[in-house]
């Protein structure tokens, strides 16, 4: 959960995210390095009143200056790859669920039991209870298992939306006719906030995503608490 001028991201709730923030700090200490070398040089190019002839026309220089960018760009460029053939890794999924994006609400079918699903409304902000957070609450909150691998089938009624959890690491365009999929795995319980970050209409500001990680245990009960009310 973010909170008021947060500069950083929020923690991470999954493996992936975690190498998504590891990538981000890689990349962010190189372009750091790189910004301080440039402005060194200049500085030194304003302010020295030297010249020398081996730095105006050298053979050196040019192929150190050429060959140095390539190998930065790879030192960024190979755990980029990893990353992102990890984010569609989807090996053996324990739960698969259905999200399903509308003007302005989320929908979910829990597609591994026969008679499982939910619209997802966000709570006004006149019924909120304390602890409550406005714009991001919701009436029915996607449960899951912690420590599962988890995949969400995504796709949308009406216009574009997008389903996005930034702490889980996975965002995905929700397509009217198409059917897109992301897969993450809870590595803790707790309550992951997300909105659609697809703007989509007048509302959209107003269709939150709450999913809750609990124990498998306490899964299996909400389930069947769910399908009693079913």
């Amino acid at each position: 959960m973010a909170f008021p001028s947060q500069l950083g991201f929020q923690d991470a709730a999954s493996p992936l995210m975690e190498e998504l923030l590891h990538f981000h700090d890689h990349a962010l200490m190189i372009i750091f390095l790189i910004s301080t070398f440039v402005l060194y040089i200049i500085l030194a190019m304003v302010t020295t009143k030297l010249t020398n002839s081996f730095l105006l026309d050298s053979q050196e220089i040019e192929v150190i200056w050429t060959v140095l960018p390539a190998l930065i760009l790879i030192l960024i460029a190979l755990p980029s790859l990893r990353i992102l053939y990890l984010m569609d890794e989807i090996n053996d999924p324990h739960l698969t669920i259905k999200a399903m994006g509308h003007q302005w609400y989320w929908s979910y079918e829990y597609t591994d039991y026969e008679d499982l699903g939910f619209d997802s409304y966000m709570v006004p902000t006149q019924d909120l209870t304390p602890g409550q957070f406005r714009l991001l609450e919701t009436d029915y909150r996607m449960v899951i298992p912690v420590d599962s691998p988890i995949r969400v089938l995504i796709s949308a009624e009406d216009v574009l939306h997008s389903w996005a959890v930034p702490s889980l690491g996975v965002k995905m365009d929700a397509v009217p006719g198409r059917l897109n999929q992301v897969a993450f795995v809870a590595s803790r319980p707790g309550v992951f906030y997300g909105q659609c970050s697809e703007i989509c209409g007048a509302n959209h500001s107003f269709m939150p995503i709450v999913v809750e990680a609990v124990p498998l245990a306490h899964f299996e009960n909400w389930s069947s608490l769910m399908l009693e009310d079913a």
